[in-house]
């Protein structure tokens, strides 16, 4: 077969034209104007910090391992996913809290969170501990609209609006918090009822976000809520082994949830939800196996002895408190470190871009 020399100059130009294509794919990938978060404290940046409730952590040692080693109010040793979500796209390493007095329209434009630890879907849920109700949440996503367009201009937020990344992440205090421990929703539901009446909650306020303007949706269900290290703990007659009964019903409400997600893309036109399913496994393979991504501890948590406490009881004195919470996959009984968060995003953004490309 005869050799077909190719100048110098056009392999050049084939390879400029081929690194501009992945550029633009990725940057093309990338565009949102800002990342907008609702939740629990999985994604609560600090706003039960401006409320009168006991669920707080803007103490030491949260926040050690934060940017300046801030206690912010995360329930972290550091950043949380929607941090980590929203400096992979290309905008700010931290989304900052919408009750923060710190911040205003200027901060919140190209990112904002309502999230508040200790909620739920289920109202009876944030009356537990008194925190921000998911209505609440999207009442003061409503008021942020509102000086998001005296501030850009009604053009220019609409397109914002329209345009940005929308964290969603609630539902384990339903469960662990409100279902499991009171007994108030266990007289009325079944687990399977309750799993339904919270899905249609869920259904409703994923239908009042897109009425509002949101497109792009990124919803994460329930991790498996029975290998957090407070659950381990009280797990004593199955030897403090991951409780498979609360993770069977996690796989059970976020099948429901990828099921109306579905639905709701196929129903609004325009409307591009992402069902997160891929989180659970991926936490529960770390869990499982800590040391194939670069963890020593899986069974309890860095923080005091790491076997219940959070917030307040999640003490800096404690001689107990780990020095290098990287070790370790939980931060807190009940949360993950940084470095959880931080592969948990990792997974996520490539997906996310992929899904969202404009």
């Amino acid at each position: 077969m005869e050799h077909v020399h190719v100048p110098k100059r056009f392999l050049l130009i084939g390879i400029v034209l081929i690194l501009q294509h992945y550029h633009d794919y990725y940057c093309t990938a990338a565009k949102v104007p800002a990342v907008i978060v609702f939740g629990d404290s999985s994604v609560d940046s600090g706003n039960n910090n401006q409320i009168l409730t006991i669920l707080k952590s803007n103490f030491h040692p949260y926040g050690r391992d934060f940017l300046g080693g801030r206690a912010t109010g995360r329930f972290s040793n550091g950043r949380i996913p929607p941090d980590f979500i929203s400096e992979g796209f290309g905008l700010k390493p931290a989304v900052p809290a919408y009750l923060d007095p710190m911040y205003n329209i200027s901060d919140f434009a190209t990112g904002v969170c309502f999230a508040s630890a200790g909620t739920g879907y289920d109202n009876a849920t944030s009356d537990v501990l008194n925190v921000i109700p998911l209505w609440k949440e999207v009442e003061y996503y409503k008021e942020y609209q509102k000086k998001l367009k005296a501030y850009l201009g009604r053009q220019r937020a609409r397109t914002i609006l329209r345009e940005a990344l929308y964290l969603v992440s609630l539902g384990t205090n339903d469960f662990l918090e409100n279902y499991y421990i009171f007994l108030r929703r266990r007289f009325k539901y079944t687990v399977i009822e309750y799993q339904d009446f919270l899905v249609g909650i869920a259904t409703n306020f994923l239908r009042e976000l897109y009425s509002l303007g949101a497109r792009k949706i990124s919803l994460t269900g329930l991790p498996p809520m029975g290998c957090l290290p407070l659950e381990r703990t009280t797990n004593i007659f199955g030897n403090n082994e991951c409780e498979e009964k609360y993770n069977k019903v996690a796989l059970e409400f976020n099948g429901k949830l990828k099921s109306t997600a579905a639905k709701l893309n196929e129903e609004l036109p325009g409307f591009r939800i992402v069902f997160t399913e891929s989180v659970y496994d991926l936490l529960y393979s770390i869990i499982k196996k800590p040391v194939s991504y670069g963890f020593e501890v899986a069974g309890v948590a860095c923080c005091s002895t790491g076997t219940f406490e959070m917030s307040y009881l999640c003490s800096e004195a404690n001689p107990l408190t780990c020095s290098d919470a990287n070790k370790y996959v939980f931060w807190d009984a009940f949360h993950p470190s940084e470095k959880t968060n931080h592969i948990i995003s990792t997974h996520l953004i490539p997906l996310l871009k992929d899904k969202f490309r404009n």
